[in-house]
């Protein structure tokens, strides 16, 4: 099983090969390993990641069959089923990097800051559970001056609901607090750009020693 850093670096690489137009072998060659998958399966990262039809995480990261644990939902939110679904990999598996993934212009945050401007009676109570998850990440930007810049206001918005998400990961479970002191996992934090295709890691990543 690879490790945290090196799971990373595989997951970097494939970024920046999705950006060049490039694709690996092995991620080409994954499909004929399908058969060798039926009796288990040994992803090297898992990623929490937006549902968004623009976001398909094995692509953007050029991985394949096999390869990544992925936990979609819109707004990469965390609810306890989503926890549930880290810990089940990383303790079932091994699996020692945990990636919230979120991206530029996301329709879920957009979502939750126009309810916070302009509440709404007519939302149900369904779409309103995802907006209530990231509510507490960006309602503070709403008291700076970004409440006059839509388009840094949903920047920075973006951003702080993937911290949220990626703390509340890190200090929300028992079993994910302990593979993190005693067994070299890390959560990390990224945003995907929609316009360049780029993959920024930005919040708990390592210091390079």
């Amino acid at each position: 099983m690879l490790s945290a850093l090196d799971a990373l670096e595989r997951l970097r690489d494939g970024n920046r090969r999705f950006v060049s137009g490039v694709r690996s072998l092995d991620s080409l060659m994954s499909q004929t390993r399908r058969r060798d998958l039926v009796e288990g399966q040994q992803p090297f990262a898992v990623v929490l990641g937006c549902s968004d039809s623009r976001v398909p995480v094995e692509m953007i990261f050029d991985q394949g069959l096999g390869d990544l644990f992925v936990i979609r939902v819109a707004g990469n939110i965390v609810a306890p089923s989503q926890i549930g679904s880290v810990e089940f990999a990383a303790a079932q598996f091994g699996t020692r990097l945990v990636v919230v993934l979120g991206h530029t212009r996301c329709g879920a945050v957009q979502a939750t800051l126009d309810e916070l401007q302009r509440p709404s009676e007519s939302q149900s109570r369904n779409l309103r559970a995802i907006v209530d998850r990231i509510r507490p990440a960006v309602v503070a930007l709403l008291a700076t001056e970004l409440r006059h810049d839509r388009a840094a206001l949903v920047r920075q918005a973006v951003r702080a609901n993937v911290r949220v998400a990626a703390d509340h990961l890190r200090h929300g479970s028992s079993i994910l607090e302990q593979l993190i002191e005693e067994n070299g996992l890390i959560v990390v934090g990224a945003e995907y750009s929609l316009e360049t295709g780029l993959v920024e890691f930005f919040d708990g990543v390592p210091v390079a020693k």
